[in-house]
């Protein structure tokens, strides 16, 4: 139903702990943001849970409220210590915003041809960081005016060349993540940062030294103007470009398990203490870990495999892995639960799938709409595992059922039928890569080469023994 009137999403609040419909502030553009990549280095596929997660939040708005009725905004982190310290150890012999472009220039593509393997959609609005940092000439919410708003309030002050967020001056602070401020005072290292009000008071403008990226920010304090060459801190980022495209308060706030604290909880204190408002968003979604040996996949375990290789190489499971398998193995476990990837995972999502095409490619299809217990079941909290099941049984039924589960696959982003005019398509990127070849182009015939493998598609290279030239042929794999 466009327009949501006949139709209640329900989804688990985060901050409330409970179960609640979804009431946009205006049916006619339903707001939803997710915290992006910080593009230092490429995604794993823990990093892809979250971008799986909300594609299918922001497909299913779309399909009750209309896609012109719906935004969804999603970030790119262009701005961070890590960014900055990969930039000095890839490229130590190039300036360093130079080399900072080169980062997040390559990286950022790299999530974007991820994401797309992933059979996500594009979000509405992909905010770079550092476009929002001074004020902008379209008037839009920015970090330092942000800040500015937050001195004037009461709730930020300078110390030792840093802006940093009063939390004593938020009765409500820790509201998100259920931690009260004199718990966590009790377990500060107070004399390690002195220089705080607060032990718990965290960073929103940070002093960058002569040799660091930076720019010039000027806040208007109770003793005068301060200028401070610096960079904004992490959690500033989001309050602003939130605020920029959705509103002081917006309808959704998305993104994974491990941001609830301190990221989430800070983006709250930013944004009410600077608008004035009792919330930043009316629901709180976040999804749970991917586990690797009941342990959290993260770069930091170092038990992670990033998309790029499970898509391209034969690094997990002993092959390479379409974008719409991994897609449908991170929906067969609910999104609030921990999920465990392994190869096995994988070998069932592909087996799955291969079912589902040799019986939709052999019936004949009908015009139809998603099956109303599908549909109820992923308006529920977004019980995909469950609407699954219904599809599997849906499969197996009447040409009509078999129609029905194709609109219920599609409307999660999977589609197992073979693209008609998929062979013409590849044709034409062999090709171009074997031109690549022949131009000693080698890093774009790899590039081209990985894209394909993202979509299932492995290239054999060969060659004709007549004529003694490179051939290629290919197959999809599941």
């Amino acid at each position: 139903m466009k327009g949501g009137g006949e139709f209640t999403l329900k989804f688990t609040d985060t901050l409330t702990r409970e179960k609640t419909a979804l009431s946009p502030i205006d049916p006619l553009n339903v707001r939803l943001y997710v915290c992006g990549p910080t593009v230092y280095d490429f995604a794993h596929i823990g990093n892809a849970r979250p971008v799986v997660v909300f594609d299918v939040v922001f497909r299913l708005l779309r399909h009750v409220y209309g896609a012109d009725h719906v935004t969804y905004v999603r970030n790119i982190t262009d701005v961070d210590d890590k960014i900055n310290a990969r930039a000095l150890r890839d490229f130590p012999d190039e300036p360093l915003n130079a080399a900072i472009r080169k980062v997040t220039e390559t990286t950022a593509a790299q999530f974007r041809a991820d994401v797309e393997a992933l059979r996500c959609l594009t979000p509405s609005v992909e905010p770079r960081a550092t476009e929002f940092v001074l004020a902008r000439q379209d008037g839009r919410s920015d970090m330092v005016g942000l800040i500015q708003k937050l001195v004037d309030r009461g709730h930020a002050y300078e110390s030792a060349g840093e802006m940093l967020f009063d939390v004593a001056s938020m009765p409500a602070y820790g509201q998100l993540s259920r931690r009260k401020l004199d718990e966590q005072q009790a377990g500060a290292r107070v004399a390690v940062e002195a220089h705080k009000k607060n032990p718990n008071d965290f960073v929103l403008w940070k002093q960058s030294a002569e040799d660091e990226p930076g720019w010039e920010a000027t806040f208007r304090l109770a003793d005068g103007e301060r200028t401070i060459r610096g960079r904004p801190g992490w959690h500033i980022e989001c309050s602003a470009m939130s605020a920029a495209y959705l509103g002081e308060v917006f309808d959704i706030h998305g993104g994974g398990l491990d941001l609830i604290f301190p990221h989430h909880e800070n983006e709250i204190a930013q944004s009410c203490c600077a608008h004035g408002t009792e919330r930043m968003a009316n629901l709180w979604l976040h999804n749970g870990f991917v586990q690797v040996d009941g342990r959290k996949m993260s770069k930091s375990e170092g038990n992670f495999v990033t998309i790029r290789d499970l898509l391209s190489t034969d690094t997990f499971g002993g092959r390479a892995w379409p974008g719409e398998v991994l897609r449908l193995a991170i929906m067969m476990t609910h999104y609030r639960e921990p999920m465990d990837f392994t190869a096995g995972r994988l070998r069932e999502a592909t087996n799955v799938l291969d079912r589902w095409e040799r019986i939709i490619s052999a019936t004949r299809l009908q015009e139809a709409d998603p099956h109303p217990e599908f549909m109820a079941l992923i308006a529920d909290d977004l019980n995909v595992p469950e609407a699954l099941s219904l599809v599997h049984s849906l499969i197996i039924g009447s040409e009509r059922d078999v129609s029905q589960a194709l609109a219920c696959l599609s409307l999660l982003g999977l589609d197992p039928r073979r693209d008609v005019e998929l062979d013409t398509a590849v044709e034409g990127m062999i090709g171009l890569r074997l031109h690549h070849i022949r131009e000693k182009n080698f890093v774009e015939a790899d590039r081209i080469r990985d894209e394909l493998a993202g979509r299932g598609i492995r290239l054999k290279d060969a060659k004709d023994p007549s004529t003694g030239e490179r051939t290629t042929t290919w197959e999809v794999e599941r």
